[in-house]
């Protein structure tokens, strides 16, 4: 029991440094913050806004959260249903991540 906890945790932060780095990286090369919305002017930007949009999604959501607390003064409660919504999408996209990474390290030996 312990042991798949310990791997669920693991899943979640894998997630989340995944989003995160796909969210700074985002930042890093637009200037903006990365937010839910799908430019669509080309195929390739759509299909860009579309990779952060997914892959992104708890940084997103953990930033505003974050940020509607602080500034707007959210009650705890949306925080913390915020907080619930990101780490499940960070589980989800943390075993993705780690599946993806076996299969490149069960290719390369």
């Amino acid at each position: 029991m312990l042991v798949q906890i310990a791997l669920i945790a693991y899943a979640v932060a894998a997630g989340f440094v995944s989003a995160g780095f796909i969210g700074s990286l985002y930042q890093l090369l637009t200037d903006s913050p990365p937010k839910f919305t799908l430019a669509a002017d080309t195929l390739i930007t759509g299909v860009s806004s579309a990779f952060v949009c997914i892959f992104a999604g708890p940084f997103i959501i953990m930033r505003q959260a974050i940020r509607g607390r602080l500034i707007e003064r959210r009650p705890l409660g949306w925080l913390a249903a915020s907080t619930a919504i990101a780490s499940g999408w960070s589980l989800c996209l943390g075993i993705l991540v780690i599946d993806f990474a076996l299969a490149v390290n069960g290719a390369i030996a």
